[in-house]
C-alpha cells in the first residue's frame, strides 16, 4: 500500500525495541535475611525502580515490616539508599556499564516474619517514568529513534513513488 519494504520495518522496529529492558517481580523475604537482584545496564542508560512491601492485613504495617534497600553500581557506588522503609522509588543514569545490584535487607524479628515485596525495575526505553525523574536532555535523546523511523519511512515512500 505505501511501498514500505518489510525488511526496513523489521530493522527499525528492532532498533526501537532493542533497548527496552525491564524486570518486574514479587518475592518473599524472611526477617533477618537479604535478597539481591542484579541488572546488566549500559553506560548512560536511564534506570527507574519502585518497591513496596505488600500489606498482608488491613491497616498500617507493623514495625517488623521494614526494609533497608540499596542500589549499587558495578564499582560499588550507591545510587539509592532507603533505610527502614516500607516502600520507595529510585532513578539514575548509569555512570558505567555492568551489573547494577539492588539489595533488600529485612530487620531481624522474633518470631521470624515473611514479607512479600513487589519490585519493578526498568532501564532504557522501558523506563517510561522520565517526566518525573529525568532531565530534559536525556528525554530528547530517546525521541531520536521514532523520528528517524518516520523520516526513513517518508524518504522510502518518496523513492518508491518516483
Amino acid at each position: 500500500m505505501w511501498g514500505i519494504k518489510p525488511g526496513l520495518c523489521v530493522i527499525m522496529l528492532g532498533l526501537m525495541l532493542g533497548t527496552d529492558k525491564g524486570e518486574s517481580m514479587r518475592f518473599e523475604l524472611e526477617s533477618g535475611k537479604t535478597k539481591c537482584i542484579a541488572e546488566d545496564i549500559k553506560a548512560n542508560a536511564m534506570s527507574v525502580g519502585k518497591y513496596a512491601i505488600i500489606n498482608p492485613d488491613e491497616g498500617p504495617l507493623s514495625d517488623s515490616h521494614k526494609l533497608v534497600v540499596r542500589v549499587s553500581s558495578p564499582k560499588g557506588n550507591s545510587n539509592h539508599l532507603g533505610d527502614q522503609v516500607e516502600s520507595g522509588t529510585f532513578a539514575f543514569t548509569a555512570a558505567e556499564s555492568g551489573d547494577y545490584t539492588t539489595c533488600f535487607w529485612a530487620n531481624r524479628h522474633k518470631p521470624p516474619v515473611k514479607m512479600t515485596i513487589d519490585f519493578d525495575w526498568k532501564t532504557g526505553v522501558d523506563a517510561k517514568d522520565w517526566s518525573n525523574v529525568a532531565k530534559k536532555g536525556q528525554v530528547e535523546v530517546c525521541l531520536f529513534f521514532p523520528i528517524t523511523f518516520l523520516i526513513l519511512l517518508f524518504l522510502e515512500t518518496q523513492v518508491d513513488s518516483e
